[in-house]
């Protein structure tokens, strides 16, 4: 099985999903700021993947610090942590995972740099861990909502590759095979960057689960043929009243399930949760390079002067969502209170 991510040997390996599905290959990152730019080529991508890489990040450029201060490994740190921050901006689970290193850093300014290198790095290998053991839950949950011979449409890929293993949206479609339900997928193409073409089918296959492969204007035809039975997506960010920021196509996509009463799960850990964003009209929308619209492998296929419009993200109000699944469990309508709920036990717990 492959891996997206993982430590290895004082550098970050991660699986160069740019070269998907030609080859399987491997980049190793020796310093931060190559941890830093793989985020942001999108050699790694998917919400949960970029916050573990980012952990990883931060772990390794402590570890090749050469700081003989607890002044100057303390402003390095900062450093690092400023870079990954601003690699990409909707992927909440970026600033969750830089804001848990930082706390252990904080908790254990007192100790020797060393030491401090030593729990980060601890820290950055449990949230890699713990990724792992969420995305296994959120698919128990989520099994619970697929039924057997149902036909799943997924936007984008949110499995393993866009985690540290197993998957989101897949996770959910893995753990309802593995409870030996007949499951058979449709993947959007999910243009421009081709995530579902390149990715979900690859991920799929190697698992030897039943998948067709559409292109992105397609979906509604097949709704309307009745030959989708359930949508689940991944997402980037969450905002407290339920909207969710997902790659741009999944507001269709769900506009489409609304209107031929097709259940439309979004599944995400707690972790995708922004507490403090009141509603998707303020989650940061990223844009991208021109060129991954108007090329294909480097070939045109637009007119060189033509104008381009390339957000990577949409928003998807709450109105359209049939329920959030995370590892705490499946949150339903209004999500303004299962959202808050959820958030208030997990942080009465940590008290």
């Amino acid at each position: 099985m492959f891996k997206t991510v993982e430590w290895k040997n004082n550098f970050v390996r991660l699986i160069d999903q740019i070269r998907l599905p030609d080859k399987e290959v491997y980049v190793d990152c020796r310093n931060y700021e190559e941890v830093a730019q793989a985020i942001e080529k999108m050699i790694v991508r998917g919400a949960p993947a970029i916050g573990v890489t980012a952990a990883f990040g931060i772990a390794l450029g402590a570890v090749k610090s050469k700081a003989d201060t607890i002044g100057k490994f303390k402003a390095e740190f900062d450093k690092i942590c400023y870079r990954l921050s601003i690699t990409r901006p909707t992927a909440v689970n970026l600033f969750w995972a830089i804001d848990r290193m930082k706390e252990v850093f904080i908790k254990n300014s007192k100790c020797p740099p060393d030491e401090i290198k030593r729990l980060l790095l601890k820290e950055a290998k449990t949230v890699c861990e713990e990724d792992i053991k969420i995305n296994k839950l959120i698919g128990m949950h989520g099994s619970k909502l697929i039924n057997n011979g149902d036909t799943v449409l997924t936007h984008c890929n949110a499995g393993a590759l866009a985690t540290a293993g197993f998957g989101t949206a897949l996770g959910v479609i893995r753990a309802s095979v593995n409870d030996g339900k007949k499951i058979a997928v449709i993947a959007d193409e999910t243009r421009p960057f081709l995530q579902g073409a390149r990715l979900t089918a690859w991920e799929l296959l190697k698992d030897k689960i039943p998948v067709t492969l559409i292109c992105d204007n397609m979906a509604g035809y097949f709704m309307s043929k009745g030959e989708i039975s359930k949508v689940i997506v991944g997402a980037d960010r969450i905002a407290s009243n339920g909207d969710v920021a997902n790659k741009i196509g999944t507001y269709t996509v769900a506009v489409l399930a609304k209107e031929h009463n097709i259940p439309f799960y979004v599944a995400a850990p707690i972790s995708t949760i922004d507490p403090k964003m009141k509603n998707g009209k303020f989650i940061p929308i990223e844009e991208r390079n021109p060129l991954e619209i108007t090329t294909i492998k480097g070939k045109p296929i637009a007119p060189q002067k033509v104008r381009v419009k390339n957000p990577a993200f949409d928003v998807t109000p709450n109105c359209y969502i049939s329920a959030i699944i995370t590892e705490k469990g499946i949150l339903r309508k209004p999500y303004s209170e299962s959202i808050k709920k959820v958030l208030t036990r997990i942080s009465s717990k940590k008290k």
